[in-house]
């Protein structure tokens, strides 16, 4: 056997979501193939300026940071500059996937359904004609986080006042976006120039959650995920086909998770995209790639295979 790839693995970082990355990679480094790999392991809060004094001893990285600082583009740029392949989606994409206001423009002007928004600032909250202007019930999200931090729905403008002084401690930037009822998928898309739809997971969290946020996405048991959901043929595809939709509306490469709502009529509503989805063995890309017949090792090798044939 030739010699091994060496991979650095990135994890850690600044944002809110640290300890996810750091977790995450221990399952990423305990599944990469000790005889086809060498892993180096980097933390870009500390470990930045030996990354670039390593470069020319690094074949390929593989990101596993969320949010600002990782997933925004930012180390996807640095890692250009230093001439490392890495997995996933480039400077532009990853930009534009985690502004979610940016976002849902392009799904739109790619023909996608998508939430009624709008997109307020601090101000705003001392404007009593723009906040009764807002339609309720809303969902507040701060633009550029992840893992639905700072996010809450609002019922009454009690709630709006109180949730979005909440998503401000986030960001300058805050959208609600129209409340959709459905049922909640998420879709996951492989591939470069050719891309795969991954089976869909429907997620339904816990009764005592009123969406799918931090605590019933990472508190094992929180939500119930069933894949593949449970959807008729004609609804699968449609929705398999917004998900890849999404993906080039971004212009992603690699592969992506986009989450979406089906609602009551049938239509697929987008509401996110992920460019670096959570890497956890049972996190729900690694379960739609196992059940489309890629284990978590063969999942980890195929993205890797993708970033290096750029």
């Amino acid at each position: 056997m030739g010699s091994k790839i060496r991979l650095a693995l990135l994890a850690g970082g600044r944002s809110g979501e640290r300890e996810v990355s750091l977790k995450g990679a221990e399952g990423v480094e305990r599944a990469l193939d000790p005889d086809k790999y060498t892993v180096r392991r980097y933390d870009p809060a500390t470990d930045l300026a030996r990354l670039a004094a390593e470069a020319a001893d690094i074949d390929v990285a593989f990101i596993l940071l969320h949010g600002p600082y990782g997933e925004d583009g930012t180390v996807q740029g640095f890692l250009d500059l230093l001439g490392i392949p890495y997995q996933g989606s480039g400077v532009l994409g990853s930009a534009l996937a985690m502004n979610k206001h940016l976002a849902k423009i392009h799904y739109r002007a790619a023909g996608l359904a998508v939430p009624d928004w709008r997109l307020l600032t601090p101000a705003d909250l001392d404007r009593e004609t723009v906040l009764a202007e807002v339609p309720l019930p809303g969902v507040i999200k701060p633009v550029g986080q992840g893992s639905s931090l700072g996010m809450s729905i609002a019922r009454s403008r009690e709630e709006l006042v109180r949730g979005l002084a909440e998503a401000f401690r986030y960001g300058d930037e805050v959208m609600v976006e129209q409340f959709i009822k459905g049922r909640e998928i998420t879709g996951g898309v492989l591939g470069n120039a050719e891309l795969v739809a991954l089976p869909l997971v429907e997620i339904i969290p816990g009764a005592e959650y009123a969406f799918f946020d931090y605590t019933a996405k990472y508190q094992p048991g929180a939500s119930q995920e069933i894949c593949p959901a449970a959807f008729d043929a004609a609804t699968t595809i449609r929705a398999q086909g917004v998900a890849m939709a999404a993906h080039r509306a971004l212009h992603l490469r690699g592969y992506s998770r986009t989450d979406m709502m089906v609602a009551e009529d049938g239509t697929v509503y987008v509401i996110e995209t992920n460019t670096i989805p959570g890497m956890a063995p049972t996190s729900l890309l690694p379960q739609a790639a196992k059940a489309y017949g890629l284990d978590f090792g063969a999942l980890l090798d195929r993205l890797l295979e993708l970033a290096m044939e750029r």
